[in-house]
């Protein structure tokens, strides 16, 4: 049997414009260095409102919008160490916009769950219950910059992500919760 094709193209963004059923994506690093995010997370550690988005996230934020309304599902589960790093808890607060795009967000602990010890590696995985499910595998560099993803349809590595997918949900909470309990537990 021969296996599809990863998505023609030039990776990662491809495969957002691809997808035809669902996206998911696992998140696992203490700390991401996203290009021009450096001002919300200045913001952030002034406790001051939040700058508006740069432009590459007001896109990412219409494209959910415009896919979730076309019918497709969006999820990701944020797998977190306490205590939070800066960095993990200024994004929090940015998955509340993904979330209002139509993004289902959920958040893991870790350290407080031990099973999750293995999740070490981000992606995204694509249309994993559908004919033709794909993977992107995400690289980046010791500072937590995005380097390069490889897009992958090898039926091994798409079983270890929906069973990172599975593990990782099974043990998260929704956004809303995570957030309202991480409050509580600061008043």
């Amino acid at each position: 049997m021969t296996r599809p094709a990863p998505p023609a193209g030039p990776g990662l963004g491809r495969c957002f414009e691809v997808f035809t059923v669902s996206a998911f994506g696992l998140e696992t690093l203490r700390a991401y260095a996203a290009p021009g995010e450096q001002d919300r997370l200045k913001a952030f550690r002034l406790r001051r409102p939040l700058p508006g988005r740069p432009a590459p996230a007001s896109r990412w934020l219409a494209r959910i919008a415009a896919t979730t309304a076309a019918g497709k599902s969006w999820h990701r589960v944020r797998v977190l160490d306490r205590p939070l790093s800066e960095d993990e808890c200024s994004r929090l607060l940015g998955y509340r916009e993904c979330a209002g795009a139509g993004e289902v967000i959920r958040i893991a602990d870790r350290s407080s769950c031990p099973v999750l010890a293995p999740l070490a590696r981000d992606f995204w995985l694509f249309d994993a219950d559908a004919a033709r499910p794909f993977a992107a595998l995400m690289n980046y560099d010791h500072a937590g910059e995005y380097l390069s993803a490889a897009v992958t349809t090898e039926p091994a590595v798409i079983m270890a992500c929906v069973t990172a997918r599975n593990l990782a949900q099974q043990h998260s909470v929704p956004l809303g919760a995570y957030l309202a309990a991480l409050k509580a537990e600061t008043d």
